[in-house]
């Protein structure tokens, strides 16, 4: 469990605190024990949450754990609203749109909704999958309304950019795994400089708006497509919970926010930096 506080701009149009809990790449499969999926909504239900977001990639590589899907989001306790990533789409979006709205998700598809939970709206903005050319970011916000708290799902973190420009403050999304093993920032160099990801894990951007317009949260998810090896703090299987209405500094956070991961030769030159840097201080001579 990682918990944070939302952005500034929540704070200020929000009448009063609302929980979120964020879960992403469930991949139910032969991969992933269903067991994993079962602790991760046993773990949002226990924080008793305002609502669930779901970033996408419910499935894996086919089909036919669907059932898997629906055993799990069915026991969720508060309204839910997902998007599809791009193994959705691969497998059969229709389909997986169809079991997530039966299971009670509200799927958004490059659309903006509002929300009134608690006695309060709250305007999500849904983008579909970038990966696979189905984000549509103009088409999404062209029902935003100023003056409402809002928040963004996207699968891909890259989309969060352009959601910035238009007012969301805030975007979840998944897509990473935070590359499954995270040690000795193997996952950085994997995922910035081969794959290009400038979004790796966690928190990145600025909540309060000063240094970029906005901040994105990308979740290390629950399940896999190829392995189950997770190693490393921050490849470890996640549920994220946002305190929307508070502030950064209200309470311990489990890291602060990141600036985008240099890719290709910017990272390599920024590491050849970093290790010029540690020779110059002293580690030759020791």
């Amino acid at each position: 469990m990682r918990r944070f506080a939302g952005s500034r701009a929540l704070a200020e149009t929000l009448d009063r605190p609302l929980r979120i809990a964020h879960l992403t790449d469930l991949h139910v499969g032969t991969v992933t024990p269903h067991a994993a999926q079962l602790a991760a909504i046993e773990a949002v239900n226990a924080a008793e949450p305002d609502l669930v977001f779901l970033t996408g990639d419910y499935v894996c590589h086919s089909l036919e754990h669907l059932d898997e899907l629906h055993d799990a989001l069915r026991r969720v306790a508060a309204p839910m609203v997902g998007v599809l990533g791009n193994h959705d789409h691969w497998c059969g979006a229709p389909a997986v749109r169809r079991a997530l709205e039966g299971a009670g998700v509200d799927v958004l598809v490059n659309e903006t909704r509002v929300l009134e939970i608690g006695g309060q709206r709250l305007q999500i903005v849904g983008v579909d999958d970038g990966r696979t050319g189905h984000a549509d970011v103009e088409h999404a916000v062209r029902d935003v309304a100023s003056g409402l708290p809002t928040i963004g799902l996207s699968h891909v973190p890259h989309e969060a950019d352009a959601l910035w420009e238009h007012g969301v403050s805030l975007v979840l999304s998944g897509h990473t795994h935070s590359g499954q093993v995270a040690v000795g920032r193997m996952n950085e160099l994997f995922l910035a400089g081969l794959g290009g990801h400038r979004y790796i894990h966690g928190l990145y951007g600025d909540r309060w708006g000063r240094r970029f317009p906005g901040a994105v949260y990308v979740s290390a998810g629950i399940g896999a497509a190829v392995m189950a090896v997770r190693m490393g703090d921050r490849a470890r299987r996640e549920v994220a919970l946002f305190e929307l209405g508070a502030l950064p500094g209200d309470f311990d956070e489990h890291h602060a926010e990141q600036d985008p991961r240099p890719v290709g030769r910017a990272l390599a030159q920024a590491e050849w930096e970093l290790w010029r840097s540690r020779l110059r201080g002293g580690w030759l001579k020791a």
